[in-house]
C-alpha cells in the first residue's frame, strides 16, 4: 500500500468527527466540507509518524481552520447577512446538500446553531471543543492563542450567553414553555383545533414582513387558519428571557417569534424579521 494510500485511509477514519466538529464551529455544511478538505491537505503534507494521538493533531488542526474562517467571516461582516437571508437567495456557491444538511441541524439543534453564531470566533470555538466534544482547556488554549485561565473564561462567557438570562419566576417559565411547545406542535401537526386552544380569542400577530394594511392577523381561529401545517423550521427557544420561538431551516435564522402569554393563553405574537431588530434580541436555548 502506498504512503499516500495509507494516509488517505488513516483520514477517513477521522472524517465524520472532524465534519461534526466543524458544522458545529461554523454552522454551514459547504464551510465545514471545505475545512475538512483543508485539514486533509494540512494532514498529507506533514509528518505524523511521531503523533500519538492523530485523532487529537486532527482536532487541532480542523479547529484552527474554523478559527481562521471564523475570523475572516467576521472581518468581511458576512456572517449576520447570510443568517437572515431565505434559501431561496443563499449564494449560488453554497454547493451543500439541502437535506443532508438539514439532517445535521436538526441533530445539533436549530436553537444552539443560530445562538452560537452571537459568539464571537474564540468563543465559539472554546464552547464546542469544551462543552459539546470535552476537551480539556489545556488543549483548547493553544488553539485558540490564549492562557488557560482565558479560555476558562471564555466558556464560561458562552455558556452564560446561550443559557440566557430570564426575569420570570422557574414555574411561569416552565408554563410558558410548556404553551409554546403546545403550541409549535399544533402548527407542525396543522391541529386547527389544539391551535385555537393555546391562543386567546383576541390575540393579535403582527407580522413585519408585510405591508402596513395586512401586517396584522387578530383572533385565534384567523391565526390557527393561517399557521396550521407550517412553521415546520420552527423551534422554542428564550426570546428576551420569556418562552418564543426561532425560524432557522437549516440553521440559517429568518425570523424570530416572541409571545405575550397572558392567563395561559398567547395573547400576541410578534413576527421579527428585519436583521437590526433581531440584533437586538437576546436569543437562548432552552436548557434540559
Amino acid at each position: 500500500m502506498s504512503e499516500l494510500m495509507e494516509s488517505a485511509e488513516q483520514f477517513e477514519a477521522h472524517r465524520d468527527h472532524l465534519q461534526a466538529v466543524a458544522y458545529r464551529m461554523l454552522g454551514a455544511l459547504n464551510e465545514a466540507e471545505d475545512a475538512v478538505q483543508e485539514c486533509w491537505l494540512r494532514f498529507s503534507r506533514s509528518d505524523t509518524r511521531e503523533v500519538g494521538n492523530l485523532a487529537g493533531w486532527l482536532t487541532t488542526v480542523i479547529s484552527r481552520i474554523c478559527l481562521d474562517m471564523l475570523r475572516s467571516r467576521k472581518s468581511r461582516r458576512e456572517e449576520s447577512i447570510e443568517a437572515h437571508l431565505p434559501d431561496a437567495f443563499v449564494s449560488q456557491e453554497d454547493r451543500s446538500n439541502p437535506e443532508q444538511e438539514a439532517l445535521l441541524a436538526d441533530e445539533v439543534g436549530l436553537a444552539l446553531l443560530v445562538v452560537l453564531n452571537h459568539l464571537n470566533p474564540a468563543e465559539r470555538v472554546t464552547f464546542v471543543l469544551h462543552d459539546i466534544f470535552a476537551l480539556p482547556f489545556s488543549d483548547i488554549a493553544p488553539i485558540v492563542g490564549k492562557s488557560e485561565v482565558a479560555v476558562r473564561q471564555l466558556a464560561s462567557r458562552a455558556r452564560r450567553r446561550i443559557q440566557g438570562k430570564t426575569a420570570a419566576s422557574g414555574t411561569d417559565l416552565a408554563r410558558q414553555r410548556e404553551l409554546v411547545d403546545a403550541f409549535l406542535a399544533a402548527a407542525h401537526a396543522g391541529d386547527f383545533d389544539a391551535l385555537v386552544a393555546a391562543l386567546d380569542p383576541d390575540v393579535m400577530l403582527r407580522d413585519d414582513r408585510q405591508s402596513a394594511a395586512s401586517r396584522v392577523t387578530r383572533g385565534a381561529a384567523a391565526l390557527a387558519k393561517q399557521i396550521a401545517g407550517r412553521a415546520n423550521a420552527a423551534q422554542s427557544a428564550w426570546v428576551n428571557g420569556s418562552a418564543g420561538a426561532i425560524v432557522a431551516p437549516r440553521g440559517r435564522l429568518l425570523y424570530v417569534l416572541q409571545f405575550t402569554v397572558k392567563n395561559g393563553k398567547i395573547a400576541a405574537v410578534d413576527l421579527i424579521s428585519d436583521p437590526a431588530r433581531i440584533g437586538r434580541i437576546e436569543l437562548a436555548v432552552f436548557g434540559e
